[in-house]
Formats: C-alpha cells, structure tokens, sequence
C-alpha cells in the first residue's frame, strides 16, 4: 500500500538555524512521519543504492573508536540510530579479537522514529534502543565515553544545537564521531555522483517505496548539507577539539572525529 506522506521541505543548515521554534518542530514532525513510512525498505534500498558501500563505511566508523569499544567499562551512544546498523557494528568492533566472555564497551541507540526502532529491537536484544530526539537526549552531562551519529546530523532542525547536545552527554575527552554523505572531491566523478543523487535515486527510491518525496527530500537535504570543511568548522564552534575528517569513496561521505574538549 502506498505511503501518503507529507516529505519535509530540505532547507540548508543555516535556514534551519534562523527559523522560529514552531518551524523546527514542524520540520521535526515530518522527518519523523517520513522515516517511519520507509522503515520497512529502509535497509535493502540503502544497501541496494549504495552496492553495500554504507555497511563498509559503518565498519570504518567502528574502526576510529577501537581502543574505546574494546574497553568493558565504556559507555558508547548511537544518535539517530534509525534500524541500528551503526550500534551494531559498533558492538562487534568491541567484541573483536577478543575472549569469547569479553563483552566490550556498553552501547546504547537512541532515535525519535518508532518503527525505525522496532526493526532495531528485532536485530539485537543486547543492545537498548530508547525512543528519544538528538536534540533533547534522555541522558546525563559527562555520561558516555563516546558516541557516534551516522547519516542523521542533517536531519536535525538545528545542526548547532544537535552538535551541543552531543557534547553535552560526552565525558571530558569523549570523542564525537560523525558519519555522513559530503561533498566528492575528485573532478567528473562529483558531476556524475550528483546527477544520480539528484535525479536517479529520488525517482527509483520513491517508486519503490510508494511513498511521495521521501527520497527526494533525502537527495535534497543531502545537497544543502555542510561540506567536509564547513562541518570541522562547526565542530570547533560547538566546542570540540582534535576535529579532523576523513573522505569515503571519493567524498561521497566522510568521518568527521573531534574530541570534547
């Protein structure tokens, strides 16, 4: 049955940031409404769209946190977990290599999108999914050793305040890790990317999802997103440190780490 969705409108991160408050709840609502319409195909039309690119760069998010996961005693936060792909790369990294009884670091997924969690909860037991927005996290200052967001900063209605309330659950020294889709840096290779992202995958994505706009917003919001430099600049603005960033197949997406300083 098809979706009948009102898609939000991709705005760029500053727009977002001058809008009034009722504006960003707004745009809140409808990234929820929209990401629970598509829940259900979520998964296969990532891993379908990106020929499984996405389940690599998870793993290489995993990989920058190694020495913390490995560690029994932290406790790492998944942000926008969606289906919880991130948290559980990030539960094997820590059980990696390691005795059979090693639990590694605790983690823990948080999202606001109900049915985005529940197809989380069917994957794994061990790890807690707790319903909760980015911008209002049901946690303590100075909790989590560590925490990752991956392909959800740009969704948030405020990506400044998103970036303070990660820093705010963070230990002192607790290292932010973002996944996200960037700007390509390699010349013609960003054209064709662009051209796809803009015009293929919408058209495919909401085709086959039966829902209106989903992927276009998705396609859009990707476009009017910060790139790789912009984004370490808004880091450092939030408060954060060592921030460096990493580029994934060409630019397509980058790792961005910076540590609370």
């Amino acid at each position: 049955m098809p979706f009948n969705i009102s898609a939000p409108h991709a705005t760029t991160a500053a727009e977002r940031e001058n809008a009034p408050e009722s504006t960003r709840l707004e745009h809140a609502r409808q990234v929820r409404s929209m990401f629970g319409s598509i829940a259900g195909r979520y998964d296969l039309l990532n891993h379908l769209f990106s020929g499984n690119t996405d389940t690599r760069w998870r793993r290489k998010v995993a990989r920058t946190l190694d020495d913390t996961l490995k560690n029994p005693h932290a406790v790492v936060l998944d942000v926008a977990c969606g289906t919880g792909d991130l948290a559980l790369a990030l539960d094997r990294q820590g059980r990696q290599g390691t005795s059979h009884n090693h639990t590694g670091a605790r983690i823990i997924g948080v999202d606001f999108c109900h049915p985005m969690l529940k197809i989380a909860r069917a994957k794994s037991t061990a790890i807690p999914f707790i319903e909760g927005d980015a911008l209002r996290l049901p946690f303590a200052d100075d909790y989590f050793d560590a925490a990752t967001i991956g392909f959800g900063l740009r969704n948030l209605a405020s990506v400044s305040d998103g970036l303070a309330e990660l820093r705010r659950i963070l230990k002192p020294g607790g290292r932010l890790v973002i996944l996200e889709f960037s700007k390509p840096v390699i010349p013609g290779f960003s054209q064709a990317f662009n051209f796809y992202f803009k015009h293929i995958l919408p058209r495919i994505g909401d085709t086959l999802n039966g829902s209106c706009g989903a992927y276009m917003y998705l396609s859009d919001s990707v476009r009017k997103f910060p790139d790789q430099h912009e984004l370490a600049l808004l880091m450092r603005a939030s408060g954060f440190d060592q921030v460096s960033f990493h580029n994934l197949t060409g630019g397509i997406a980058a790792i961005h780490s910076g540590r609370k300083s």
